[in-house]
């Protein structure tokens, strides 16, 4: 037996595996796996913490393998966005520069843990072959008439001085530098992702084995509701305005409206109420304030008359328009429908402003006096005031007074979401250039297909933020020809938001290095939908929303026969300190891997992380973990070598003995128990399986006996998806095997091995237990009752009238009324 020298034993089968292709994926399997984990920012060098999900991923992408599964479990780089663009712009140097450098040093440590990526494979976002393709999802989305350019307010970071989409905004601040939020109205590039609002809604109830919290995040994202649209008459102005709600049972309750301060039309009715100044100074006021803050329930409410009314087309009285900014003009029409006395919002809104509130619904019917009133009726009840609906139940007539409103043309039925279209401009330069060209003559055109990529400058460009695209003052990649006219035009200065490069990647894998699509459709069909996905629950309703919606696109297109991305999603736990604090850089608790590997060996990190927890859960790490990790592989190298493989005979269950059949039993239970748990992501608890199979040959005297051997064969193939170095060199080298142990066969269970012979029952008398019995397994229910019978603590408790009824329930309990 050879001493376990990890560094010599990891450094040997990297290299090997690397020369014999063995994670090499085919272009169309017979029976594929796709295993995927989100791929990284390549900010800097990766840290331990950040490899469990990498290793979760490893672990399952090895054990398909040894099932007989053709298996794609690639790896890349999500090279694009702020973060990249930041840390070059504060080191002074070009943001290509920095994030190569990045990913070559992130590469070899990811290499350094053995992780089974297939690297022919690997995509890079911010390379011309992948943003090519990038720009040619662009042009489909306009093709198809899902990307559009339109002038909005939308939402912009004071500090990173560009724009962002509502999903990039947490809590009014932005989600990269934690600036708060601010609006600001400009010409923008948007997807039209509301076009699939219900596809997207709807496709949530097929995706099964995806966490019910994600799915919950994104049908509250999506935010469907159904109800009406509701047309209201300016006053002197011969035009409408349209309101959505919920709640069109209140409608003879309306007594003023209120429209949304960045709704266009605010100022257009404040122009013709005469009050254009006190209107405008309010909307500037307005949007310095973030829409969460707007809209939270403690904040006081407040607005400005616009001096133009409107008429209630079900009670024809005038109601006066407001602005208030607790309207958002991300909901609806941008507009509300203010019912002081049934929603609190309206109620505080006008007992400030002095707005009259009308009781339209009330719990027992009679016509209350809105003075009394310290709060909102919300609930349901019998609706007053209503006029022909007065005595109606409120909750029934909805139905009837939408009806009512579609046969009176007053408004229609209406299904609204709270889901917006996604904006994907960015005035910053690290990002994909929108393939679009501005022609005053032809207006805006798409680059053609065969010109593609539009490339990124490289000299001359002025990367620092400063409110307005740096590609704008770059004239030798503004200034072009019309592809229509011919005459001059200019490029698109702005770049697409990182989200659309990762929309698609999991498609690039499939077909990595087609040059003449973004991938083909023999190889998309033949590898997608994605197996497994495993990644944070924080992209719920960003990334996790976006290529969902992308892939449908695709299948829309004819070029995916799948409408959703994956099968199965997994959201991991984070890896803390030991004092609770996530690993991070930035906190300074972070354990780099290279010195780690160094000293303990990347099959001990491994191990460690994957034993530290459920994979599901956040984790402590700790030293004591490493050690232990450590200790056991010691053990289970020693363990294995220790087998006298030449001993290959079959085993006859029927003359073994006792501590032989006991080993094979834990062997069997082994089997069982480490293939459930990878499945169920319990890899904690495989390993534990693992452990408790060790302890049981280590108790074993005869370690030459052929059922030492076959539990040392098959622990090592058990452990390999989580100790690839250590199992790999035990294979070849113990076990003397000539091809992989990933080439081997996974070992099957022996449900007759695992079976026990003899089975302890309870045996209870009058609903309580009073012995339990030992009876072989193929006893018949007779005799099962004969033993309950026998035993003296159940007589004893048997009642002198004797036994009214036995009842035997199958491997169970046995129950006796006396």
């Amino acid at each position: 037996m050879r001493d376990y020298d990890f560094k010599m034993i990891e450094k040997k089968w990297q290299k090997r595996w690397s020369d014999e292709r063995i994670y090499r994926a085919g272009r169309t399997p017979e029976r594929k796996y796709y295993v995927l984990e989100m791929y990284p920012y390549p900010s800097g060098d990766l840290h331990m913490g950040q490899f469990r999900n990498y290793l979760i991923g490893d672990v399952i992408a090895r054990f398909r393998m040894m099932n007989g599964y053709e298996v794609l479990h690639p790896f890349g780089w999500d090279a694009f966005g702020l973060p990249a663009e930041n840390a070059a712009i504060q080191r002074g140097i070009d943001p290509e520069t920095w994030t190569m450098k990045n990913i070559e040093v992130s590469r070899n440590t990811i290499k350094l843990m053995g992780i089974s990526y297939d690297w022919e494979r690997e995509v890079t976002t911010c390379l011309p072959e992948y943003y090519r393709w990038t720009q040619w999802v662009f042009l489909l989305l306009y093709r198809r008439n899902l990307a559009y350019r339109k002038k909005a307010y939308v939402n912009w970071c004071p500090s990173c001085q560009t724009v962002l989409a509502n999903e990039q905004v947490v809590d009014g601040n932005c989600e990269r530098c934690k600036t708060q939020v601010t609006k600001t109205d400009l010409k923008q590039w948007f997807f039209r992702i509301t076009e699939y609002a219900e596809k997207l809604l709807a496709g949530l109830d097929g995706l099964t084995q995806w966490p019910e919290p994600v799915k919950i995040l994104q049908r509250n994202w999506i935010g469907k509701s159904e109800g009406c649209e509701i047309d209201f008459d300016i006053k002197k102005m011969n035009k409408k305005i349209s309101v959505f709600t919920t709640r069109p049972d209140t409608i003879y309750g309306v007594t003023f409206m209120a429209v949304a301060p960045e709704n266009p039309l605010a100022m257009e009715l404040a122009r013709h109420g005469g009050r254009e100044a006190e209107v405008g100074e309010y909307i500037d006021r307005s949007m310095r304030i973030s829409e969460i803050e707007r809209a939270s329930t403690v904040r006081e409410k407040d607005g400005v008359y616009t001096g133009t009314n409107c008429i209630n087309p079900f009670s024809g009285k005038e109601v006066e328009l407001w602005v208030a900014d607790y309207v958002l003009a991300s909901y609806g029409t941008g507009m509300v429908m203010g019912v002081p006395a049934h929603d609190q919002r309206d109620f505080e809104f006008a007992k400030k402003y002095d707005i009259p509130i009308k009781v339209v619904i009330n719990q027992s019917g009679e016509k209350l006096d809105p003075g009394s009133m310290d709060e909102a009726y919300v609930e349901p009840g019998v609706m007053v005031n209503s006029d022909m609906f007065d005595g109606h139940d409120s909750q029934r007539a909805i139905e009837e007074i939408i009806d009512y409103c579609s046969k009176k043309g007053m408004g229609r039925r209406k299904t609204n979401y709270r889901l917006r279209d996604w904006l994907i401009s960015r005035q910053r330069y690290w990002g994909a250039p929108i393939p679009m060209i501005h022609c005053e003559k032809c207006g805006v055109v798409p680059v053609p297909v065969d010109e593609l990529p539009v490339l990124l400058p490289r000299e001359d460009v002025d990367f620092a933020p400063r409110g307005k695209s740096p590609l704008a003052s770059v004239p030798r990649f503004m200034n072009v020809k019309c592809p229509e006219c011919g005459g001059d035009a200019q490029r698109d200065p702005d770049t697409m938001d990182t989200f659309v490069c990762s929309s698609w990647y999991h498609l690039r894998y499939s077909d990595a290095r087609n040059d003449k699509a973004p991938f083909g459709r023999v190889e998309g069909a033949s590898w997608l939908p994605i197996d497994e996905y495993i990644g944070g629950i924080e992209h719920a309703c960003g990334h996790l929303i976006y290529f969902r919606f992308i892939t449908k696109v695709f299948h829309d297109e004819g070029m995916l026969s799948c409408e959703e991305p994956c099968f199965r999603l997994f959201n991991h736990g984070m890896i803390t300190d030991e004092e609770g604090n996530v690993m991070s850089k930035s906190k300074g608790n972070a354990l780099p891997v290279g010195p780690f590997v160094e000293k303990w060996g990347a099959d001990t990190g491994r191990i460690a992380m994957l034993f530290i927890g459920p994979p599901a859960k956040e984790s402590a790490w700790s030293e004591r973990g490493t050690l232990g990790a450590h200790r056991v592989l010691k053990r289970i190298w020693k363990a294995v070598w220790q087998a006298m493989f030449e001993n290959t005979q079959e085993i006859d269950i029927e003359t073994l003995k006792p501590e032989e059949l006991t080993l094979l039993r834990k062997y069997h239970w082994a089997i069982d128990r480490v293939s459930r748990d990878i499945k169920e992501y319990g890899h904690n608890t495989a390993i534990a399986a693992i452990m408790e199979l060790l302890n049981e040959m280590q108790a074993h005297d005869d370690k030459g006996s052929v059922v030492y051997a076959v539990a040392a064969k098959g622990l090592v193939q058990l452990l390999a998806p989580f100790a690839p170095h250590m199992c790999e060199e035990l294979w070849r080298e113990a076990v003397g095997q000539g091809e992989s142990v990933f080439r081997s066969d996974w070992p099957e269970v022996d449900r007759a091995v695992l079976r026990e012979e003899t089975i302890i029952l309870p045996v209870q008398v009058n609903g309580r237990v009073r012995a339990r019995i030992e009876v072989p397994v193929e006893s018949t229910e007779e005799e099962v009752k004969s033993a309950a019978l026998a035993e003296e603590n159940v007589r004893k408790h048997v009642s002198r009238a004797g036994v009214k009824k036995i009842v035997v329930v199958p491997e169970k309990i046995v129950s006796i009324v006396s």
